[in-house]
C-alpha cells in the first residue's frame, strides 16, 4: 500500500538541495569576508554609494533572514517525525505451545477491503505499526464529497476496528483515521 504522504520525499529532497545552496552561499560569503578567497580586496566597495540602502533596511533584512531561517529549521524538524514502523508480529500467549508470525500489512488487508465498501468511500489504506503489545492503527480513507462521514467512522470504530482487534487478539487498538475528501472526478481517477 502506498503512503498517503507521497510528496515527503520530494519535499525532503528540495529542503536538502535548497539547504545545501544557502550553506554554500554562505560559505562563500563569509570565506570572501575574512580574506580566505582573496576575489575582492577589503578596501574596494561592492556598490557604487548612491546605491546604499538606508541603515534600517539592513536590519529589516536581518530579521527577515533570521525568521525565514526559524521556519526552515521548524519545517526540516517536522519532516523528521516518522512513526512506528510496521513489521511481522509474534502472536502467542505461551511460548512453549508455539509461535504464531504475521505481517502486519497483511492483518489489516481485510480490514481495507472492508471500509472500502462502505458506502461512499472509494479508497482505503491501513498501517498497522508498533508491536503485538503496543499497537497502533494508521488509516486512511478517501471519502467522495456527499459521503456521511460520521457513518463512515461510526462503523470504523464499532465494526471495521473491533474486529481486527478481536482477530489479532489484542486488548486495545489505538487508530489514527485521516478522512480526504475527493471530489467525483478523482473518485473516479483512482
Amino acid at each position: 500500500m502506498a503512503s498517503p504522504n507521497r510528496p515527503a520525499r520530494l519535499n525532503r529532497t528540495l529542503l536538502l538541495l535548497v539547504a545545501v545552496v544557502l550553506l554554500a552561499a554562505a560559505a562563500f560569503t563569509l570565506l570572501t569576508a575574512f580574506g580566505v578567497l582573496a576575489l575582492v580586496s577589503a578596501d574596494q566597495t561592492l556598490t557604487p554609494t548612491s546605491l546604499s540602502p538606508p541603515t534600517w533596511v539592513s536590519y529589516v533584512t536581518i530579521l527577515v533572514a533570521v525568521v525565514v531561517g526559524l521556519l526552515a529549521l521548524r519545517w526540516l524538524l517536522a519532516q523528521t517525525q516518522r512513526r512506528a514502523k510496521t513489521g511481522t508480529w509474534r502472536l502467542e500467549a505461551d511460548p512453549a505451545s508455539g509461535a504464531t508470525r504475521i505481517d502486519a500489512q497483511d492483518a489489516v488487508a481485510p480490514l481495507v477491503d472492508e471500509v472500502e465498501n462502505y458506502p461512499g468511500v472509494h479508497r482505503a489504506s491501513a498501517r498497522l505499526a508498533g508491536t503485538a503489545s503496543r499497537p497502533m492503527l494508521y488509516l486512511t480513507v478517501g471519502t467522495e464529497d456527499a459521503a456521511d462521514i460520521t457513518d463512515v467512522r461510526r462503523r470504523i470504530d464499532t465494526d471495521a476496528v473491533p474486529r481486527l482487534r478481536q482477530a489479532l487478539d489484542l486488548s486495545a487498538l489505538p487508530a489514527e483515521v485521516l478522512f480526504r475528501l475527493d471530489d467525483a472526478r478523482s473518485a473516479r481517477l483512482s
